[in-house]
């Protein structure tokens, strides 16, 4: 009889108690990160976790006699018909985990005498790293795979939907070089603080300057975060040593794990004017782009310091070099840029600026970490069904990915919407499915909506949506009801709670493949969940409507489609919204002009993806 490891017995158990990963360390009285890395096999539970889990187990009827024979009789039984191809090279560890397994066969990237696609046909899991392109035409010589692992955090090389469509998980290791980016992002922060670039091209050069060099000390000043996912926590974790008050933006984590880490959440305009120094650990939307540019700058501190381990395109280069020469920024050390590698790089020879060529994630460990992460999570997924850090869902015949296609669609468009018009923190989401959703399946709906939510976070996407949410404190309910809007049968309704309030929409699809909003906090409004939107929500007076149409005219923005909606009920003045959807996004300059109309309460912007 094959003896399962705690770790697997661990999965097991939060599966069949249908527990979040927060919710079970709340049980067995651990950290949420100390359970996972208990279910990575990582670490050694102390006996008085052990003994809880026994009791969880005893107390819930959880035997595990099932999973040891049927884990001892597969192996028996498939021999060498359980077979990993392993297409690119991975570290011995790796290889290790998967040869560890009885009756396994393992093929190395360096024993494909025929070619990948002729080694894939008898195969039940692929391993790859960034260069094999897994795309629908190399999955038609696999027709027993039933798992794609990716050891690393991007899957551009491969193509999920053709995956999905047949039936194939596709998963990642998020998260397994957070470690390494922290550990630079901080490093980075020394170095402009104590001006080391400077000393040791001095020193080089035979100089001893010292007193040219004198530094500052980290201790007492304030590091603003912008965005908490697993790498902007892990820096916070780090800072916290060196004396640093932390503030943070991140409208995706709760207050609890801001309030654990020591982090004071702040809105964007205030982490700008406290920041002395600037790290930004955020994904790259339309909201997030070109963030820090010349206006942004200009309310920041004299003497700041800004250091980008994320994505080039966060940063305006041409202002961040104008003020890094008017010393209005002290430093910045950046290891990422728009155009990689660099042809024209605009910070050269610029000397309080620090420049890496996109080396954060790059050390031994991170990327012997990746590797061992995914054979594990294609281990327990092939032996168990366990799940982990899937970038799709599994388990959905042609016919039902077909029929929830358009829903996933509308989840991720509504999500997005949501993330862009609400406001203030976030606490909880919760989803109602109406109508044909009550009937299917609705995790890949689900969690298409939480990564529209979550569109600006690090590498954030179908099934690893949930998992990011859980880690970020976020409770997730779900529930399914009739629905009573008429013809709108199938309606999605999406709720985000927090202390600072609620917001909700609901949308369906109209002609089977046409995504609409029809609510939004309370307010009945149809329009296209596409293209660039302006939300302007107004009291109902006459003229409103008329000066918007005009202004937006005036500022050479066409108008596309205008929905026109107003409270049902309640207190006067009655409130309006108006949806406007137009051909180009709302720029600064458009929402400035708006900005005179009195009845205007807000106006915001929001960035969808075209139809199909």
């Amino acid at each position: 009889m094959a003896e399962l490891t705690f770790a697997e017995k661990l999965l097991i158990a939060r599966r069949r108690l249908d527990l979040f990963q927060y919710e079970m360390a709340e049980r067995l009285g651990v950290h949420p990160n100390s359970l996972t890395k208990y279910e990575r096999g990582e670490g050694k539970p102390h006996a008085a976790v052990l003994r809880m889990f026994d009791l969880l187990c005893e107390s819930e009827g959880i035997r595990f006699d099932e999973y040891e024979n049927a884990a001892g009789a597969g192996a028996a039984e498939k021999g060498k018909s359980m077979k990993i191809v392993l297409a690119e090279k991975v570290s011995p560890a790796t290889l290790a985990v998967f040869a560890a397994e009885p009756g396994w066969d393992v093929v190395t990237h360096d024993q494909l005498p025929n070619g990948l696609a002729a080694a894939l046909a008898e195969a039940d899991a692929l391993v790859v790293r960034s260069a094999v392109q897994v795309d629908d035409a190399l999955l038609e010589h696999a027709p027993k795979l039933r798992v794609i692992g990716r050891a690393g955090v991007g899957v551009d090389n491969i193509d999920a939907d053709a995956a999905t469509r047949r039936g194939i998980v596709v998963m990642n290791t998020p998260g397994a070089n957070a470690i390494a980016v922290a550990e630079l992002t901080v490093g980075l922060m020394l170095a402009l603080a104590r001006r080391l670039p400077a000393a040791t091209a001095g020193m080089h050069a035979g100089k001893w300057e010292k007193k040219n060099l004198q530094g500052s000390e980290l201790r007492g000043k304030t590091l603003g975060i912008l965005g908490l996912g697993r790498i902007g926590l892990e820096v916070a974790r780090r800072a916290r040593g060196f004396g640093l008050e932390l503030v943070a933006v991140d409208p995706f984590v709760s207050a609890a794990v801001a309030r654990e880490n020591g982090i004071a959440l702040v809105t964007l305009d205030e982490l700008f004017a406290k920041a002395d120094y600037l790290t930004l650990h955020v994904g790259l939307t339309p909201q997030t782009a070109g963030i820090v540019n010349a206006k942004t700058l200009a309310t920041m501190k004299p003497g700041v310091r800004i250091i980008n381990c994320a994505r080039g395109e966060l940063i305006e280069d041409q202002a961040l070099v104008e003020a890094l020469k008017s010393g209005h920024v002290a430093g910045a050390a950046l290891d990422v840029f728009r155009e990689e590698p660099p042809k024209n790089l605009i910070y050269a020879g610029i000397d309080n600026v620090i420049l890496t060529p996109h080396i954060a994630g790059s050390t031994a460990e991170a990327q012997e970490a990746v590797g061992v992460q995914i054979a594990m999570q294609v281990r327990e997924y092939l032996k168990l069904g366990v799940v982990q850090n899937a970038v799709n869902l599994p388990s959905l015949s042609h016919e039902e990915y077909v029929q929830l296609a358009p829903y996933i669609d509308l989840a991720g468009r509504l999500g997005a919407f949501l993330a862009q018009a609400g406001k203030g923190g976030l606490d909880a989401i919760e989803l109602i499915y109406g109508g044909t959703l009550t009937e299917v399946k609705t995790e890949l709906v689900r969690n298409a909506a939480i990564a529209g939510l979550l569109q600006g976070s690090e590498s954030v996407n179908r099934i690893n949506a949930l998992a990011v949410a859980q880690e970020r404190g976020m409770r997730v309910h779900e529930e399914k009801r009739e629905s009573h809007r008429g013809a709108a049968a199938t309606v999605l309704t999406i709720a985000l709670h927090s202390a600072a309030g609620s917001h909700r929409a609901s949308g369906t699809v109209i002609h089977g493949e046409q995504p609409r909003l029809i609510e939004f906090d309370g307010i009945d409004v149809e329009t296209p969940l596409e293209g660039h939107l302006l939300v302007c929500r107004n009291y109902d007076v006459p003229g409103v409507i008329g000066k918007i149409g005009t202004i937006l005219g005036q500022q050479g923005v066409n108008i596309a489609n205008f929905a026109l909606g107003r409270e049902r009920a309640g207190s006067k003045p009655v409130k309006a919204l108006a949806v406007v959807q137009v051909d180009e996004p709302v720029s600064a300059r458009v929402l400035e002009a708006l900005k005179p109309i009195e009845a205007l309460i807000e106006a915001t912007p929001v960035t969808l993806p075209d139809g199909a």
